[in-house]
């Protein structure tokens, strides 16, 4: 079977395609023992990131159905994780809070994806690479943004 593909193309947009889904990967194994499952961590991000927010809303910026979400929320509300509370100008609605607890989950798995990450980095970079490394973090952002 080797050889049967073509080599991946090595354009500018494919190695940074690759690089970044490779990181993206190693970062979501660097998971705590307790950790929860990716879609409910996914949420809680959100929410840690955006703030309360209605499940619309956080179905819309999570690309995923709002009945997937929906029962994540509730799995995450039956975990003590978020909170329903009714939307103040509208009693029908309701937004999605994160708890005390979600938000300390939410901190410890940070702290220890960003403690992985910084150890990696002082092994494995240098000072310049570091630099660079942080100034190329300000431009995947840019790219990321929306339109």
């Amino acid at each position: 079977m080797a050889g049967m593909f073509p080599p991946p193309p090595d354009d500018p947009a494919s190695v940074l395609r690759r690089a970044v889904n490779r990181l993206g990967r190693r970062m979501r194994s660097e998971r705590l023992p307790d950790s929860l499952p990716t879609g409910r961590l996914g949420a809680l991000a959100q929410l840690y990131r955006e703030g309360p927010s209605s499940p619309g809303a956080m179905a819309a910026a999570l690309h995923v159905q709002p009945q997937s979400l929906t029962r994540t929320l509730a799995a995450l509300e039956h975990d003590g994780l978020v909170t329903r509370v009714r939307d103040a100008d509208d009693g029908r609605q309701y937004r999605i809070e994160l708890t005390q607890s979600g938000f300390e989950a939410m901190a410890r798995d940070v702290e220890h994806r960003d403690a992985w990450l910084r150890a990696r980095m002082e092994t494995e970079l240098n000072d310049t690479e570091r630099q660079l490394l942080r100034l190329a973090a300000g431009l995947l952002d840019r790219l990321a943004a929306d339109e």
